[in-house]
């Protein structure tokens, strides 16, 4: 959940009273949102980097750090906050959010898209507050919802980066481009040093806050960038702003552009951004629309932002039946006012209400998130608690119950449990093991953050040999196991992968101890009610045979064979790991391994 501070006298002040600490978080609860600490940066400063070291520039004013739901965009900054809870009291109305057209007959400003986005960041979106009356708390305020949307639903600039600009400093029509990095020249925000993108990747390759945004484009061959009419850079997403048109206290009219690679995700950044600030326009919630010209024609000609309301239906039954209340209609759309929800009765069907969704209320999707706010409304602590209609009785998946049978004999009999992660680097599952891919069995991930984590195992030895590089250092022998699931890519199933549950265990000694991995196959498949048998025979059972595995030591492994109801299949294999296996893993004593598949003892 993101966490919000707002100053404390002013958020008071807008609510209108005090309130005791007390008093202020029953309100926060009962709205659905956490108050967790009456604090102040002074405090907070402190306590993070020591007395000695936080001097008397710090503020001491008092601070309320807010939890908030993370799909509530509206309540990231003091005005969201102030403008719900006094809706929630009943204090006010919501407010209506509005298109206007600018001053003295102007024409809207324009964005010209170029069709070389299309390769860096496609899409972009625009808006401008006009008449706006910033103080140093709402100019802070400002800043602080354009950081808190870029670490959330923005997902740190990767989706959509937002870039404000005094409109009296740039000329319109603007122009979104994608080009070279060597062919955009200007002067970063608060800089004094004119420089191209690569200069500037470079510059702030080392800078803790900018830092980490530079591989977005890094790598690309071209970068977005937005002029003016006078080919003056507004900015160079989504990394920064341009010096030339940097909003100050003294900024009157604010042109605000969300670039982004999600259109949808844009348009609620954008819509976020004005709803919460026009109320500083000297026409309260009122916005000045820009248009947006796709030369490529890939979205239509139109524009941005559209605050129009959506309509929204919820089953009065369904509301009741999950809330285990009985409200009427009228009860209910009295409820969702009080949540900024405009609703009312349906005139077609006395079981639906019709719900008016606010432009900033991206989260209602279903009548889930109706009902929610209903329940909310009407009060948690309010609901009467009710013993269930139904009686159920649970008990264990079958295939995790047998999976604990497997590692109670596999503890009892002295093997000591690991859990690795499920991911691994592509060389780990395969080459590591001396196997090659055959290319339609792991599930890759699309973006890796790291070599690391490049696909879903395949196997659990992997995980498992990992696990005893890092603990090699303990006496031997060491004997560990995992019981846990695989992914294997199976186009016939609907999300195109099956997990697999296995299975495996180590040995490792100054002798390769195959034959205590053997003796503890016996053992497992013993008591799992599965015996050995003759492989020439009929009999269900198990038997092993010799076998050469790439992975094992030449003529030191074997695959384990199960024949149940007259099939036969292999489900596993053991064996001394290959010496090549090992150095791959950096362990530098003889270990024996088996893994064999579960499933089939269900």
């Amino acid at each position: 959940m993101p966490t919000v501070n707002v100053d404390k006298e002013e958020l008071y002040k807008a609510l209108g009273r005090e309130y005791t600490f007390d008093e202020f978080m029953d309100l926060c609860f009962n709205f659905g949102i956490e108050l967790e600490e009456d604090t102040s940066a002074k405090e907070m400063a402190i306590r993070e980097v020591g007395a000695h070291k936080v001097d008397d520039s710090v503020s001491d004013r008092a601070i309320l750090k807010i939890d908030i739901p993370a799909n509530r965009y509206d309540l990231l900054c003091h005005e969201g906050i102030a403008r719900s809870l006094l809706v929630f009291q009943s204090k006010s109305k919501p407010p209506v959010y509005k298109t206007v057209q600018p001053p003295n007959g102007q024409a809207l400003q324009k964005m010209i898209v170029k069709p070389e986005t299309s390769l860096i960041r496609p899409f972009v979106v625009c808006a401008v507050l006009r008449n706006v009356k910033f103080t140093e708390l709402n100019y802070k305020n400002f800043i602080d919802l354009q950081d808190k949307l870029h670490m959330n639903i923005c997902r740190k600039r990767t989706l959509v980066a937002i870039g404000t600009h005094d409109l009296d400093t740039i000329q319109g029509p603007f122009t979104y481009e994608a080009l070279a990095p060597k062919d955009i020249q200007f002067i970063p925000l608060n800089q004094e040093k004119n420089m191209n993108a690569e200069e500037l990747m470079t510059f702030y390759e080392t800078d803790k806050h900018l830092g980490k945004f530079l591989p977005i484009i890094r790598s690309s061959p071209v970068y977005p960038i937005i002029y003016d009419s006078n080919r003056q850079v507004l900015s160079l997403p989504p990394i920064i702003n341009s010096d030339h048109s940097k909003i100050t206290l003294d900024t009157k009219n604010v042109f605000i552009e969300c670039t982004a690679t999600d259109l949808t995700k844009g348009k609620i950044v954008l819509n976020t951004m004005v709803a919460m600030f026009s109320e500083y326009c000297a026409e309260p919630f009122t916005v000045e629309p820009v248009e947006i010209i796709y030369e490529d024609g890939r979205q239509p000609t139109g524009v941005t932002p559209d605050l129009s309301s959506r309509t929204a239906t919820a089953k009065v039954d369904y509301i009741n039946g999950c809330t285990g209340l009985k409200l009427s209609p009228e009860e209910i759309c009295g409820l969702l006012n009080k949540m900024s929800l405009e609703a009312e009765p349906s005139k077609k069907d006395k079981n639906e209400v019709v719900v008016q969704v606010p432009p900033t209320r991206s989260d209602v999707l279903h009548q889930c998130d109706i009902m929610e706010d209903v329940a909310i409304a009407y009060g948690f602590n309010n609901l009467e608690r009710t013993t269930p209609a139904v009686s159920t009785v649970g008990k264990p998946y079958p295939l995790n119950k047998l999976a604990d049978t497997a590692r109670l004999e596999l503890a009892l009999a002295g093997w000591s449990e690991v859990s690795p992660l499920t991911l691994c680097s592509h060389d780990e599952n395969f080459a590591f093991l001396r196997q090659k891919d055959p290319g339609n069995i792991a599930v890759r991930l699309a973006h890796p953050k790291t070599v690391e984590y490049q696909v879903v195992r395949t196997s659990l030895l992997p995980g498992v040999l990992k696990t005893l590089k890092e603990n090699k250092k303990h006496s031997l022998p060491i004997k560990v196991f995992e019981v846990g699931d695989i992914a294997i890519k199976d186009d016939a199933m609907e999300r195109r992968s099956r997990n697999v549950r296995k299975v495996c265990a180590t040995y490792s000694n100054k002798t390769s101890g195959l034959e205590q991995i053997h003796g503890l196959l016996d053992r497992t498949l013993q008591m799992l009610h599965c015996q050995p048998t003759d492989k020439d025979g009929k009999s269900s059972g198990y038997w092993i045979q010799d076998s050469e595995n790439p992975t094992y030591f030449p003529s030191r492994s074997a695959d384990i064979y199960l024949r149940q109801n007259g099939e036969t299949k292999v489900i596993g294999s053991f064996g001394i790991l290959h010496p090549e296996v090992l150095e791959k893993f950096g362990l530098n004593f003889p270990t024996s391994a088996m893994e064999f598949d579960l499933e089939p003892f269900l």
